[in-house]
């Protein structure tokens, strides 16, 4: 099957798009690649591997409002130390009274400072 295109770039909508790089700079152990505007219009992240796709925040003038549609999925070894070391970081756990555990993968809910879901993957 030929491919329309591939993923370059995972935009992420937000007001503060700084903040929520660095934060996000942090998690994925990635530096900040570049910034386009100024103020910055767009903050990118370099990529995990050459062939991950760039995360990148857009400045935008509403605050999250729902549930996001799309959202990130980190693999981590270990569950509560991700936890820990994003929750420092200023995210926080969105359901802190249990995991999720389903054919077989286990996951938390989490969000970024900005309340942008995500989840933690472990075991499975």
């Amino acid at each position: 099957m030929k491919a329309v295109g591939r993923i370059g770039w995972i935009q992420i909508d937000c007001p503060d798009p700084e903040r929520l790089a660095a934060f996000w700079s942090e998690v994925l152990g990635v530096e900040i690649d570049s910034r386009l505007g100024s103020p910055p219009q767009f903050v990118n992240l370099a990529r995990q591997s050459p062939d991950a796709p760039h995360v990148s925040f857009q400045r935008v003038p509403e605050p999250k409002a729902v549930k996001n549609r799309v959202h990130l999925d980190l693999v981590v070894d270990d569950v509560n130390a991700a936890t820990s070391r994003i929750e420092s970081l200023g995210g926080r756990r969105r359901r802190p009274e249990a995991d999720f555990m389903e054919y077989g993968y286990s996951w938390r809910t989490m969000a970024d400072p900005e309340g942008n879901e995500f989840c933690l993957i472990y075991g499975g």
